[in-house]
């Protein structure tokens, strides 16, 4: 007797759905793994400061081609390098090295101006040095306090090459204020923070636990995370989840919690006066990001916006509105004479 063989449906199709998804998995993780390793490269490179070569242009002057390869390779920033002794600042303008932690010596520039006025002590942003803060100096001279300029690790004649983005270098901050208060004793100490600099002194306030007398702070970012989506913003690319593994690999390289570094935290910790500073049209810290940095801040406070102004020296774009500005803080903040 025959028996035909029943037929089979063909599984074909299934066979073929299983192999089409097995290689959207292979391809979704090989570019998720690209990813990761372009934010590394990123991170590592925007933290460690290189000893030649041209420095990477800001992302909006960058070709195409160079985009690509600053999202693959990340940027090349050179050590930031301090000039010599500024004889246009004042005569009697002195050089300081101070002892930092974790064996980083700090250079700075100090000019006194009685031990009966404020001392300001200047700290930079990004890839600066305390040359970048000239401007600053000579406006706050002209108000009739000292000053002292302080590069950061990484930067100018301070040792290390390398920068946190203001985490590590709030212990600099702190440094510099523990250096003065017992070495150069004024009638006030006062901290003025640039981009940078403005989140290592909140920093520096809210895990140092220093008490300054006032602190002014100039175009702070909210959030590391926020500056950095801005960073890819600006180089025309989605920032998720870029700007998210840069975040986790830069805190990882340097053994902290990259999303943890946020200026709006620690601004809770102000408890003296403290002025903010920020330009309307800053691409790198908007102005809503400035404002909530200044709403966290418990103690007395005051915000001054500057039309026209992005992320610049203030006192470069808007002189004697700087002047004007500053000027009056001081003299309500530390009861000093004006001199305008």
């Amino acid at each position: 007797m025959k028996t035909e063989a029943t037929a089979q449906p063909s599984d074909g199709p299934a066979r073929k759905a299983r192999r089409w998804l097995r290689g959207l998995l292979l391809v979704l993780a090989a570019g998720f793994g690209l990813l990761n390793v372009s934010a590394y490269n990123h991170a590592r490179a925007m933290t460690h400061f290189t000893a030649s070569g041209p420095r990477t242009h800001q992302p909006e002057r960058l070709s195409r081609l160079a985009k690509c390869r600053v999202l693959m390779a990340g940027v090349n920033v050179p050590r930031p390098a301090s000039t010599n002794l500024p004889a246009d600042l004042a005569a009697d303008t002195r050089c300081l090295t101070i002892p930092g932690d974790d064996g980083v010596v700090l250079s700075a520039w100090y000019v006194d101006r009685g031990r009966d006025k404020p001392l300001v002590i200047l700290f930079h942003g990004y890839a600066g040095d305390k040359a970048t803060l000239l401007p600053e100096a000579r406006a706050l001279l002209a108000l009739g306090v000292g000053v002292l300029l302080v590069d950061f690790r990484g930067s100018g004649g301070s040792s290390a090459s390398y920068t946190t983005i203001g985490v590590r270098e709030a212990e600099d901050v702190a440094a510099a204020v523990r250096y003065a208060r017992g070495r150069l004793p004024h009638a006030a100490v006062i901290l003025f923070g640039q981009s940078m600099g403005a989140a290592a002194v909140l920093r520096a306030v809210s895990a140092c636990g220093i008490r300054p007398d006032a602190v002014i702070v100039e175009a702070v970012f909210d959030t590391l995370l926020n500056t950095v989506r801005h960073r890819f913003q600006a180089l025309g690319v989605p920032s998720f989840p870029s700007a998210e593994l840069l975040v986790f690999w830069g805190g990882r390289q340097w053994g902290f919690n990259g999303f943890a570094h946020r200026p709006v935290a620690y601004a809770r910790a102000l408890r003296c006066p403290a002025l903010f500073l920020h330009g309307r049209d800053d691409p790198r810290a908007t102005l809503a990001e400035g404002r909530r940095v200044f709403d966290a801040a418990a103690g007395p406070k005051e915000f001054h916006e500057f039309a026209s102004a992005g992320h610049d020296s203030y006192v470069v774009v808007h002189p004697d509105e700087w002047r004007r500005t500053v000027g009056a803080f001081l003299a309500q903040a530390v009861g000093m004479q004006k001199k305008m």
